[in-house]
């Protein structure tokens, strides 16, 4: 429908938000840019390469236990009441000989299992075995824990701490990552200024916003200055980005008079997506300009929140190579009704309580208006009411998704 039209009619159709995902990630190609960089700068990258272990861990075959090194064949047939007698040695475990050792430690030469020092007496130079033990018994082997040349890691891995731990271990000191996807973001309309507005005028916080979330999810944000509601401007602007993975633009989305992002991303590219069946934030539009992504977000705070987490996060994982991790969730009771309209995904923020009992409550923030921002800043996360539901009861257990989560 021509954009005049759409002004007119507004949004007749909306696509669905499962549907919308999908369409905008097939038109995203993961970038193959990567960086070799020291292990204590890893946490948190992206393993382009396949990680193997150069060297085992252990390196040694070491002692599982306090007690002492022996061969086995000399304790044969040690009892709590037959004791066999060795000698306590220093170094290397001769016939007849044991050597003290603790968890941990290298094997003595000569020595092939570990008796725990809980079956162990010391009489002067002497030791007293009282149970016998196999060959290998309480000895950790090379390559235990990690053998050399495991495959350890696979391209798509993001490291741990605890990886990067386990990495070192085995002797790896740089791994080869992913570069981070960078993003262009671009906050648009002519009311907006960064500080110490006039009647009329409104402070710029999605950019801010989005850049920050951006951040968090992998991306390399470049948040510019404001752009107002010309297309030309707008044009420029946006050409100006598509050096960047991801071109995010904030307000301007929707079918108004001064609404014309997806206008000209579509004289520019194509707009594969406008009008998405999610409240609140509905009028986002999805489209592509020369292979670049082009998100435009609706311009009330919540509105663009919501839509960035929805459309945002998942390119940039995507073009990140990235895995997509789901939002860690709180189970809670809902403490009120909440409504929906049928065919819609709702987005419901609250609060979460927990009652003298230990129970964790969920409770619909006052505020539920696409503009006012702090019905984000001071909830918990959000209750996702599903598009075949027309609500959910009071009492009824909900997930609370927790959008501030950084992965």
């Amino acid at each position: 429908m021509p954009h005049d039209d759409l002004r007119r009619a507004g949004f007749k159709e909306q696509t669905r938000v499962a549907a919308a995902r999908e369409t905008i990630l097939e038109a995203v190609t993961p970038h193959d840019r990567t960086d070799r960089i020291p292990l204590d700068r890893a946490d948190g990258r992206t393993v382009a390469e396949t990680l193997t272990a150069p060297n085992p861990v252990p390196g040694y075959d070491r002692a599982a236990m306090d007690g002492f090194a022996v061969r086995a064949e000399d304790t044969f047939g040690a009892s709590d009441r037959s004791p066999n007698v060795l000698h306590e040695g220093a170094d290397a475990v001769v016939p007849g000989e044991a050597v003290r050792v603790h968890t941990g430690s290298e094997l003595p030469e000569g020595a092939d299992a570990v008796v725990m020092v809980e079956q162990t007496e010391t009489v002067g130079d002497d030791v007293e075995v009282f149970d016998g033990v196999a060959e290998g018994e309480n000895v950790g082997p090379i390559g235990e824990d990690v053998a050399e040349g495991e495959a350890l890691y696979e391209p798509g891995h993001r490291l741990r701490p605890s990886d990067l731990g386990l990495l070192k271990s085995v002797g790896v000191t740089e791994v080869t990552v992913f570069d981070y996807p960078t993003v262009g973001v671009i906050p648009t309309g002519e009311e907006l200024v960064q500080s110490d507005p006039r009647p009329g005028e409104v402070i710029e916080t999605n950019g801010l916003t989005v850049s920050k979330f951006a951040s968090r999810w992998g991306g390399v944000p470049t948040y510019r200055d404001v752009v107002t509601d010309d297309p030309e401007a707008l044009r420029a602007a946006i050409q100006r980005d598509l050096t960047k993975d991801v071109v995010v633009l904030t307000g301007g989305s929707s079918v108004g008079e001064r609404d014309y992002t997806p206008e000209v991303v579509d004289e520019l590219g194509e707009v594969l997506v406008h009008g998405v069946a999610l409240k609140p934030g509905h009028p986002v539009a999805l489209g592509v300009v020369e292979e670049t992504p082009v998100l435009m977000l609706p311009g009330y705070p919540v509105a663009c929140i919501i839509n960035a987490v929805q459309f945002l996060r998942p390119v940039l994982k995507r073009i990140g190579n990235l895995p997509e991790e789901p939002h860690p969730t709180t189970d809670a009771t809902l403490t009120r009704k909440i409504t929906s309209e049928p065919g819609t995904r709702t987005f419901v923020r609250v609060r979460i309580e927990t009652d003298e009992d230990g129970e964790r409550r969920a409770t619909p923030t006052r505020a539920s208006g696409s503009g006012v921002l702090s019905s984000v800043a001071l909830a918990d996360g959000w209750v996702v009411v599903p598009e075949g539901r027309e609500g959910i009861a009071e009492g009824e257990t909900v997930a609370v998704e927790n959008w501030e989560w950084s992965a």
